[in-house]
């Protein structure tokens, strides 16, 4: 608790937004691409302690939100196999696909089973010889070397019933598809959690090229403040380059340990984003020397054309064109516990964080 207290103490929070109103003179609009971030901004009110002439966007940094209905309906198919276990992450559960999400069809009998740790899919698949388990392995760069250590693992156990179904996808990419759609802005705030394994380095393009100041932020209150303000400083001298904040945690080389496994695995591929279409070389999927672990090759999908609630803008809102509120579905017929989208879905999505963070300011 004392650790939370020094990030969260009134006299910095004051200091700061002092600061951010002396030094904030023009019009700044800074988006966010970490679903933590979405979330801890909401969480502690910081949009109705700034000034309004700074504007802070969500993008597309929620996992299980930017998971294209393609993928959902992949993992649907296969559960209609009762000698297939499908494992997940929990909030992958309440992703709708068409007409049904992965929770409906273990209501109707699936075996679709919750875990907390890639490694725990190799525990099932030790314990069902007799079935196939596949891993429903979505995340950022964040999650992508715990995929890659249990794919490595499996193959050197010789586990021949466990596959791999990647929806993992890096995050550059994404952020240069938002400013390339026609979003204006001044910052990016990046991700603390992918950057502890990438380092600073993967972000250079938009300081050098985009003219976007980017600073790499904690989760904490007075992190995320402190953050805003190296933006408007680096916007108001025209000075863009890539700063680190969330020093106590990310260093510009990253963790080489963890990128080395994960490039031993995983190639780059062109791949499905929920809102922001095919985008080159941003997705993950296993080398030719795991095949037989990659559940796109081992298996023969028929799925439908994906469908989309035709009310849910999430894809709109991934690109910070929209907020949750210009959604008419919002707050009415859909909610955490009924959600109509994927950015309603997860804790990190920004419909769930501006919803239940709703009377905060």
């Amino acid at each position: 608790m004392k650790y939370i207290d020094e990030y969260r103490q009134k006299h910095l929070v004051d200091t700061l937004l002092s600061n951010i109103k002396a030094e904030a003179t023009g019009n700044y609009h800074f988006m966010e691409v970490c679903g933590s971030h979405t979330h801890a901004i909401r969480r502690f009110g910081l949009p109705s302690l700034l000034p309004e002439n700074i504007r802070l966007l969500s993008g597309p940094g929620c996992p299980v939100c930017v998971t294209d209905s393609n993928y959902i309906n992949k993992a649907i198919a296969l559960t209609a196999d009762r000698n297939n276990i499908v494992v997940t992450y929990g909030d992958l559960l309440k992703v709708p696909g068409n007409g049904k999400s992965l929770r409906d069809c273990r209501e109707e009998g699936a075996d679709v089973r919750v875990v907390y740790s890639s490694l725990d899919a190799l525990t099932i698949a030790g314990q069902n010889p007799g079935k196939s388990v596949i891993f429903l392995a979505i995340g950022f760069e964040t999650t992508a070397p715990a995929t890659a250590v249990a794919v490595q693992k499996s193959n050197s156990q010789n586990l021949r019933n466990l596959f791999f179904l990647s929806a993992h996808k890096i995050m550059p990419p994404a952020m240069k598809a938002v400013i390339d759609d026609g979003i204006t802005l001044s910052g990016y705030l990046c991700p603390g959690h992918v950057s502890a394994i990438t380092g600073s380095s993967i972000y250079e393009t938009f300081p050098e090229e985009y003219n976007v100041a980017t600073v790499i932020s904690g989760f904490e209150p007075t992190d995320i403040l402190h953050s805003i303000l190296m933006l408007i400083r680096q916007v108001n001298s025209g000075d863009f380059k890539t700063e680190i904040q969330y020093k106590r945690a990310v260093k510009p080389e990253g963790n080489q340990r963890a990128r080395q496994i994960m490039n031993q695995v995983f190639e780059l591929r062109d791949d499905q984003w929920r809102g922001l279409g095919t985008i080159s070389e941003s997705g993950l999927q296993l080398k030719d020397t795991y095949a037989r672990l990659d559940a796109n090759r081992q298996f023969n999908f028929r799925i439908p054309e994906p469908e989309e609630n035709s009310g849910c803008i999430c894809g709109e809102i991934l690109k910070g064109k929209k907020q949750p509120e210009d959604c008419r579905l919002f707050a009415t017929v859909c909610t955490p516990r009924n959600p109509k989208g994927a950015c309603m879905v997860s804790a990190e999505g920004s419909c769930n964080a501006h919803f239940k963070y709703r009377n905060y300011g």
